[in-house]
Parts: structure tokens; C-alpha cells; sequence
């Protein structure tokens, strides 16, 4: 161990933080946008010579300055940010490191989930955590010869993601529907499960699974060491698809649906990357045009829109009549306090 000190950066330290965006940004890092925990290893002169940061369960932006590079800082530093998420309860977590670092995380107890090589690997402190998930995902395989999956965020539930998959349930034996679990929406995840799963209960070829820490959303996946927005967005889909093709090999899954989003260029780009990259591992990639109300395509930020205008009028012709009757009842209410008191409900 050093003889330096570690403290806690707070978001009103302006000295702090600045000092922290200097050694960043002289290690090539600009610091992540998704940030709840920030530290510093001071030396002798209040320098701050190493840093890191968490999010959610994730470990982000860690830097050593140059001059103290080989001093073991960097351990120091990651020791105490696992020990930080101990005490918030988080036990199992992540990073997402370049590859000609795996190694050293690997010598902490990290272990590889996925890489996309010469850009980022995604990791874990469990050694069979990504195992055992494929294995409990395993317990719901149908056996058919066209088996198809379908990744719904559901912010609310809409007419448009019941089509979708009302459509995908049509042409295949069996549909696997992966409901992103990180609750970083203005529906809560539990309110968004109970939506999808009431929305499409007429549906008997369908099977329902929480995406758990692995479907990575746009919260969770790092942008501090990839250089521009757009290598960020790739590098986010190659990893989610390396992801995705070891989770379709275990349940059997040959075709995914997407749905087209006009307006997202995140969206556009990470369905060129699918449609590019899953038929490579014998996974055809079906990208459905948006169902349309009133000549618009229905989105959910529309909906969430609509709610927050208190237009519930609109809002009925854009969704299942189960996701309305669900915010008519009291049960909705906090959500709708929620989304009216949101500072912005159109997400791109």
C-alpha cells in the first residue's frame, strides 16, 4: 500500500472535479457522463495522481497520472471503489476496460463476458455469473425450428411494440421477448414487465425473461475511452451483440426483430451493425417499419408525451387496452406524477 490518501470527490468540489478532468483528459479519458461516485488519491502537494468512478455496479474512469505509473495506484484505487459498492450492497459488478487492460482486472477477479477486439471487453467479479445466467435462461428453451427474439424496453408498453411482436410471435414457432431490467426509465421495470407480459398474454408461443446486468443499455455502456459518439454506439453494439449471439446459441434463437426508429441514430446505426453482424453467426435480422396512428409512427416517447400533457385521449389511441386501463387505476399514479414532473420525456 501507499502512503497516499484516497478521498471522495463531491459533484460541488469544483477544484476536485477540475483536477480530476486534467488527469483524465491527460490519460486520453473524458470523463463519462454517467457518474454517482467519484474519488481521488492525493500526494503530498494535494495533487490528484489517480481517480476512478462508479455508476450503478459499474467501475468507470480510472486513471493513474504518468509520473506514478508502476506504483501499484491503480489496484489502490479499485480496492476502494469495490469496497464503496460493498457498503451500497453491490456485490456483483462490472467494467468495461480496453483490451490491452483485461489482463490487469483479470489478476483482480475479473472475469471476460464478451470483447469486441482492439476496442472494449466487458467483465464481471463472478466467475460463472454470465454462465449461470445462460443457464437459468436455458430452463425456458422451446424446442422449434424457428425460434425468433425480440429486446423491448417498453417505457411504456405501446401499440407499436405489441405489433412487433405480435408480428414476430406470426412467423415463428416460438419468441423469446428480453424486457431490459435496469430500472433507469421513467416506468419502473416492474410496472414495465407487468405491461409487456399483459399486453401479449394472447400470445402462447412466447416466453419472457428479465435482460438482467447483460442486454447493455445507453446508461451502463462507458463513453470515456472511445474517441467519438459514433465509436461509441458501435463499440455499445458489437459488444451487445457478442452478448446476444452466446445468449441465442443457448436457447436456440435464429432471428431477431428490431423496430425501425427514424428519428434515432443510435437506433438506425445499432440496426445496420445487426443486420451486418448476426446473419455471420446464422442470425437473420428483421427490421419491422413502425405502426403508425394518425399518420405518425408510434413511439413510446410520444406516449410518455401525451401522459405528461395529461392527453389521455391520445394516449388511448396509442396503446393496449391493458397498458391504458393500468394508468387509469390508482396503482399508476406515482408513475404519472413521475413522468409529468420529468424535465424531458422525448428520448432519441
Amino acid at each position: 500500500m501507499s502512503d497516499y490518501s484516497i478521498s471522495r470527490i463531491f459533484p460541488k468540489d469544483s477544484a476536485g472535479n477540475k483536477k480530476v478532468d486534467l488527469l483524465l483528459e491527460s490519460e486520453g479519458i473524458a470523463r463519462d457522463k454517467n457518474l454517482d461516485y467519484t474519488c481521488g488519491m492525493y500526494d503530498e502537494k494535494m495533487n490528484i495522481i489517480a481517480t476512478g468512478s462508479c455508476f450503478g455496479n459499474t467501475l468507470r474512469c480510472l486513471a493513474v497520472s504518468k509520473d506514478h505509473q508502476g506504483e501499484g495506484l491503480l489496484n489502490e484505487i479499485i480496492t476502494h471503489l469495490i469496497n464503496v459498492q460493498f457498503e451500497r450492497g453491490n456485490i456483483h459488478l462490472f467494467v468495461y476496460t480496453k483490451t490491452d487492460t483485461a489482463k490487469f482486472f483479470g489478476d483482480l477477479g475479473f472475469y471476460e463476458i464478451a470483447r469486441v477486439e482492439d476496442q472494449v471487453v466487458f467483465m464481471e467479479n463472478r466467475r460463472t455469473g454470465f454462465a449461470d445466467y445462460l443457464d437459468n435462461l436455458a430452463a425456458d428453451k422451446i424446442d422449434a425450428p424457428k425460434t425468433a427474439a425480440i429486446v423491448v424496453n417498453a417505457n411504456p408498453f405501446t401499440l407499436g411494440h405489441q405489433y412487433l411482436i405480435e408480428k414476430a410471435a406470426a412467423e415463428n414457432d416460438a419468441l423469446h421477448i428480453f424486457i431490459v431490467s435496469e430500472d433507469a426509465s421513467l416506468v419502473p421495470f416492474d410496472v414495465r414487465k407487468k405491461l409487456v407480459m399483459a399486453g401479449t398474454a394472447h400470445l402462447q408461443n412466447v416466453r419472457y425473461h428479465d435482460s438482467g446486468p447483460y442486454i447493455i443499455s445507453s446508461a451502463t455502456f462507458p463513453s470515456y475511452f472511445l474517441k467519438d459518439d459514433v465509436s461509441v454506439i458501435k463499440g455499445q453494439a458489437m459488444i451487445d451483440l457478442a452478448i446476444f449471439e452466446k445468449i441465442a446459441a443457448k436457447l436456440g434463437i435464429n432471428h431477431r426483430y428490431v423496430g425501425e426508429e427514424p428519428t434515432s441514430q443510435v437506433t438506425n446505426l445499432y440496426n445496420e451493425i445487426m443486420q451486418k453482424e448476426l446473419p455471420k453467426s446464422g442470425i437473420a435480422c428483421t427490421v419491422v417499419p413502425r405502426k403508425e396512428s394518425g399518420g405518425r409512427a408510434i413511439s413510446a416517447s410520444t406516449v410518455r408525451k401525451a401522459i405528461q400533457d395529461g392527453d389521455f385521449a391520445k394516449f388511448k389511441n396509442l396503446v393496449p387496452q391493458t397498458t391504458y386501463d393500468f394508468f387509469m387505476s390508482e396503482e399508476a399514479k406515482p408513475v404519472i406524477e413521475r413522468i409529468k414532473k420529468a424535465e424531458n420525456v422525448i428520448h432519441y
